[in-house]
């Protein structure tokens, strides 16, 4: 679903997805974090660090909301 309704947050999510991004999204209290038990993809560490990493924290929050719950599995 990439269209002009898609949000650059989600849009973010979705590829670090496709390249095999493992992070799942924890929300606890309205307290966003992630976790990960499972190492990325080598492509999906690098996209992490480069586009995720210096986001400021809204920016990250809006993004990690969009990974797969910790409670969905």
């Amino acid at each position: 679903m990439d269209d002009e309704t898609t949000t650059p947050s989600k849009k973010i999510a979705d590829e670090y997805l496709a390249l095999g991004g493992r992070r799942k999204a924890k929300v606890d209290d309205n307290i966003v974090s992630t976790r990960a038990w499972e190492d990325d993809a080598p492509e999906a560490a690098a996209f992490w660090k480069e586009k995720v990493e210096p986001l400021n924290d809204d920016e990250r929050r809006e993004v990690e909301l969009h990974l797969p719950s910790m409670s969905d599995t």
